[in-house]
Order: structure tokens, then C-alpha cells, then sequence
């Protein structure tokens, strides 16, 4: 081995040596304060209202975070989960009312009128 080719090999060893040392600074972090920031999670910003039922608007306007492999099981299971609550709720008042209805068909008083809105609903419980 020539004198030109040790030099050559010692100063890439050195320069390896020195890029290691520098990721691993980089990623372990020096000190007290990290170098590297925490990444803020890709998350959905919950777009379905909370102070009225979701109408199909809002389900056309929701979208939803991608994951490297995907999207994010949990979010899209929290979401899907919200949508068939609500759906079983709405399923169960409209059943409710057609007994309502179906029952008191003649024998309603005139004046008092089902009332079909969520919120006074709610309210009788």
C-alpha cells in the first residue's frame, strides 16, 4: 500500500468516524434541549359538527389523515363509530315518532303537534 492510498484511507475513516458522530448527536439529541423537534401528529381535525346532527355535507367535506401504509385505522374507526351513533339515534326517534304518530293519529288534541327536532328530544330525558 502506497503512502497516497494510507492517506486516503485514514481520511475517510476520520470522515466516517465524524459523520456517525454527528447523526448519532443529531438523533439522541445533546443536552438539555433536543435537536430535532417533535413531529406534530398527522390527526383529523374533527370536521363533524358536535351541536347538530351530520348531514351528508359534512360527511363530503371530511377528510380524513393519511399514514404512510394508509389511513389511520382509529381515526377512521372514531369517525365511523361517531356516524353509526348517530344514525341508530336518528333510526330510533324517527321510530319512535311514527308510534307517536301512528298512535295518536285521531286522538291528539289540536295544538299539540310531535316535535321532531333533536335538541327538544334530548331534553325530555
Amino acid at each position: 500500500m502506497s503512502l497516497r492510498e494510507l492517506l486516503v484511507f485514514w481520511f475517510l475513516l476520520i470522515a466516517l468516524v465524524v459523520v456517525v458522530a454527528a447523526v448519532t448527536l443529531a438523533v439522541v439529541g445533546g443536552g438539555s434541549e433536543a435537536v430535532l423537534p417533535e413531529a406534530e401528529p398527522d390527526r383529523v381535525a374533527d370536521a363533524l359538527p358536535e351541536s347538530r346532527p351530520v348531514v351528508r355535507g359534512d360527511i363530503d367535506a371530511l377528510r380524513l389523515p393519511v399514514a404512510p401504509r394508509g389511513y389511520r385505522m382509529a381515526e377512521v374507526d372514531d369517525v365511523l363509530e361517531r356516524l353509526a351513533a348517530e344514525l341508530a339515534e336518528r333510526d330510533a326517534r324517527i321510530a319512535e315518532l311514527t308510534a307517536a304518530a301512528a298512535q295518536g293519529r285521531g286522538a291528539q288534541a289540536p295544538g299539540s303537534a310531535v316535535d321532531l327536532h333533536k335538541d327538544a328530544h334530548q331534553e325530555g330525558r
